[in-house]
């Protein structure tokens, strides 16, 4: 049997997008409250009764979120041009050497936008 589990966790940050076009509202500097969930999937062992412990899904995101919550995401490294793609793009590869079962990122940018990035392609 295949489980998917997710936990998320959310960070308040600014960031504007240089590769927008002049004029346009993104380009500007602007925060968002990003709410992110950590997809991890694989085999349940039927002897424990689940796939992972919630507690070290949170323990690898840990780092991450210090790393993100109330900074400006462009002066990070790898997030000169931080969209939402690009931040699940980074999100993924710190956490996938962690948690190898990872399956999938999803940025919420708003409540109604989101981005959902399941690794590099095959």
């Amino acid at each position: 049997m295949r489980i998917r589990l997710a936990k998320s966790f959310s960070f308040e940050a600014a960031h504007f997008l240089p590769s927008f076009p002049e004029g346009h509202k993104c380009r500007r500097m602007h925060g968002h409250s990003f709410k992110v969930d950590v997809v991890v999937e694989g085999p349940l062992d039927p002897a424990r009764g689940y796939l992972v412990d919630y507690g070290d899904i949170k323990r690898a995101v840990a780092p991450l979120h210090d790393e993100l919550d109330h900074r400006l995401l462009n002066d990070l490294p790898g997030l000169a041009n931080p969209t939402s793609e690009m931040l699940a793009v980074w999100v993924w590869d710190r956490l996938h050497p962690v948690l190898p079962m990872l399956a999938e990122v999803i940025v919420h940018e708003t409540c109604t936008s989101r981005c959902e990035y399941r690794g590099p392609a095959a």
